[in-house]
């Protein structure tokens, strides 16, 4: 009995120290809470950093930089609202700080705010080149889109080591505007490029493509004519050529500029689809699938050579292959669908 007593009382007092031990250590420090956050964020554990700032926020307002932390966090954790708010909050606090500028810059990007993005983007300067490759790329697209073009050319340029007013760098700002699907912008400055330089590869191409996506099949086909007599000798312009033939319906020339892309390059299945194509429509089955097979063997994962390879199947009399090829492509082209689907899904959320 006593040695039961003598325990019971042993662990109460055990747990007794231990409960005035507890209340004796000091509780961590803002500095060391501070420090244990910037920890957490470079493990990129940006949740565990903001509940370890956010509980700062009620014990220690006043720790300096807090407000840059939290609006780091909020960015590193995709949440771009709450960031932009903690990140101004934190440059009212100290306008020098580089790193905070920069992240409400990105923020604002995304946020599709560009208007915002651009003074702190130009406020950078030179220290835009050393923070990353995108910090030029996303000024120029920030002149771009607040329509500010001699500025984004010039931007672009330096990018590419180019001289500002050159024709190369017309025509690339020309590409850069194209691929920001700026086509009747870019064709002004396509243009100056072939002013400045009748001969430069690639511009006529260019305007051939914008033609292609506008349905201006003929206008096409003059762009890639010329681009050819200035560069015979790159296989895309002679793969476009074909097809803004084959959307003219003229499946002779088609046909020809589609061989001698091929001959160019057998490595791509882009001519060889357009080539069972033109078969299709002359109704000869057997060169079409001979055609798509190669096409298939190339680019598997494209739903369209699927299809049209089932077609070609069904004018053979092949009809269980060509079940097999048609449900492929339904199938490759509903997980196209869905992929998109989820990626715009994405961005909005990321936006919001």
């Amino acid at each position: 009995m006593f040695s039961l007593r003598f325990s019971l009382l042993l662990l109460l007092g055990l747990f007794s120290a231990g409960e005035v031990f507890a209340q004796l250590k000091p509780p961590s420090s803002p500095e060391a809470e501070f420090a244990r956050a910037d920890e957490l964020l470079r493990q990129g554990r940006s949740k565990d950093a903001l509940t370890v700032l956010n509980a700062l926020v009620g014990t220690a307002p006043n720790t300096p930089h807090l407000e840059a932390r939290i609006g780091k966090a909020y960015f590193q954790s995709n949440q771009f609202q709450p960031a932009v708010s903690h990140l101004k909050a934190a440059l009212r606090e100290d306008d020098s700080d580089a790193e905070s500028t920069q992240i409400l810059a990105l923020s604002y990007f995304v946020l599709a705010e560009y208007a915002q993005a651009l003074p702190l983007l130009e406020k950078l300067g030179p220290r835009l080149s050393g923070s990353g490759p995108d910090g030029p790329y996303l000024l120029a697209s920030c002149y771009v889109m607040t329509q500010r073009w001699d500025d984004a050319r010039k931007t672009y340029a330096n990018l590419l080591a180019l001289p500002p007013d050159s024709a190369a760098a017309y025509l690339m700002f020309g590409k850069f505007l194209v691929r920001q699907r700026l086509e009747n912008r870019a064709v002004p400055e396509i243009q100056t490029a072939l002013e400045r330089d009748p001969r430069i590869a690639m511009a006529h191409f260019l305007l051939g493509e914008i033609d292609l996506y506008k349905g201006d099949g003929q206008g096409a086909v003059e762009e890639f004519r010329k681009e050819l007599a200035i560069n015979p000798s790159v296989w895309l312009v002679y793969w476009r050529l074909g097809d803004a033939y084959v959307r003219q319906e003229q499946f002779d020339d088609a046909e020809r500029v589609l061989k001698q892309a091929v001959w160019l390059n057998e490595t791509t299945s882009g001519p060889y689809i357009l080539l069972g194509q033109v078969a299709l429509k002359r109704n000869d089955p057997g060169l079409a699938a001979r055609y798509l097979e190669r096409a298939v063997g190339l680019d598997p994962e494209n739903d369209y050579v699927h299809y049209f390879l089932a077609k070609a199947y069904l004018g053979l009399g092949r009809t269980e292959e060509a079940n097999q090829h048609f449900a492929i492509a339904r199938k490759l082209r509903n997980n196209r669908r869905t992929e998109e689907q989820s990626v715009s899904q994405q961005t909005r959320e990321t936006v919001e």
